[in-house]
């Protein structure tokens, strides 16, 4: 039975994005099954692109600047929004339950493990505060970007502690409009972002100090006990080793890129308070069908394979049947959505279908 009143520490140090995303895997499945305790992770990224589960490659990333800039371009298990990570952040990962943390309310969960991570970088000598949803700042600016997913009760939340941040590369890394990447725009995004070398001068702690305050108050703030661990048990490894065969390959990478079609498309994008839905739909005006409907974007659900099991079910249907379709596939296939509703994806449907013409 796993320890309750206790909190693993993990460092597993500088990684490739492909076994990060493994060790996410691993970790979030072992301690599902009860196989791993609690557990705080403390990870960092050789240079890598990342995007969130639902979202396409080529929409989302330059890829020929990562090519040639030698940037690992891989996918998370997670949905959300594309990030560029280096060497440059550390991350950090709790792996905890829903008992453990006492609610299942993910707003009430987010600000408790943000001001506890608030408190341990304002320890290193800066004033960090919790900004909602999930951001943690130093007057105004952020620091640290924070985001978690329910697998079943067990709960993975993540963060990033920006060190040392080169915010014009990851915006040459993103695919976005031309016009922010001037020299006005990436000085406005830098000002917007606050490095905790900037911040600390010359009294820069080291990663291992970091790490220190920040397991010290997540420990005060749930009243565990911390255990360091040289590495994984041999169930997380044989669950990363699985997992690293499937994630480390381009089918995992490019599974979400929509495939050519001959097809009328029409296309749009969607916000909600649950993320961002990019929508393309392929149309047969003469039966008034839709053909095909491709859903990408920066949102959450589980389980993982629903949007592709819904975009499956929409395929050939009456355009005046679609929002009593969708509502029948939720009601068909129960699902965890983080602020995102079935009438989320007819909104965004809709939107496409009444968009002009893409291509033909």
């Amino acid at each position: 039975m796993r320890d309750a009143k206790t909190l693993r520490v993990l460092d597993t140090g500088l990684r490739r994005a492909a076994e990060n995303m493994a060790l996410n895997r691993a970790l979030l499945e072992s301690h599902q099954a009860g196989t791993s305790p609690h557990t705080l992770r403390f990870l960092r990224f050789t240079p890598s692109a990342l995007l969130g589960f639902h979202q396409d490659v080529e929409q989302e990333l330059r890829t020929d600047y990562c090519a040639e800039h030698g940037i690992d371009i891989q996918r998370r298990i997670t949905g959300g929004g594309a990030i560029y990570f280096d060497q440059t952040q550390l991350g950090w990962e709790l792996y905890l339950d829903k008992a453990f943390l006492g609610t299942a309310d993910m707003g009430a969960i987010a600000r408790k493990i943000c001001e506890a991570a608030a408190e341990g970088i304002s320890a290193l000598g800066v004033d960090a505060r919790y900004r909602p949803r999930n951001d943690i700042e130093v007057n105004g600016r952020k620091i640290s970007g924070t985001g978690g997913a329910f697998d079943g009760d067990s709960i993975m939340y993540q963060g990033t502690l920006l060190i040392d941040f080169d915010v014009e590369r990851m915006l040459r890394v993103l695919r976005i409009p031309a016009e922010k990447l001037s020299d006005k725009a990436i000085e406005s995004a830098r000002d917007r972002v606050a490095n905790l070398k900037d911040l600390l001068g010359g009294n820069m702690p080291s990663f291992e100090e970091v790490q220190k305050r920040l397991a010290e108050s997540f420990a005060r703030a749930f009243d565990v006990e911390l255990t360091f661990a040289e590495a994984m048990n041999a169930a997380e490894e044989s669950a990363f080793k699985e997992a690293l065969a499937e994630i480390d390959t381009p089918e995992w990478i490019y599974q979400h890129n929509r495939p050519f079609t001959d097809a009328t498309m029409r296309e749009a994008i969607t916000r909600s308070q649950g993320g961002t839905m990019r929508v393309g739909v392929a149309v047969d005006p003469a039966r008034n069908r839709l053909k095909q409907v491709w859903i990408t974007g920066d949102f959450f659900v589980k389980p993982q394979r629903l949007v592709v099991d819904l975009e499956g079910a929409l395929r050939n249907t009456p355009i005046d049947a679609l929002e009593a379709n969708v509502r029948a596939f939720f009601e068909a296939h129960p699902a965890e959505m983080l602020m995102l509703t079935s009438d989320d994806f007819v909104t965004a449907i809709r939107a496409a279908l009444d968009a002009d013409e893409a291509r033909a």
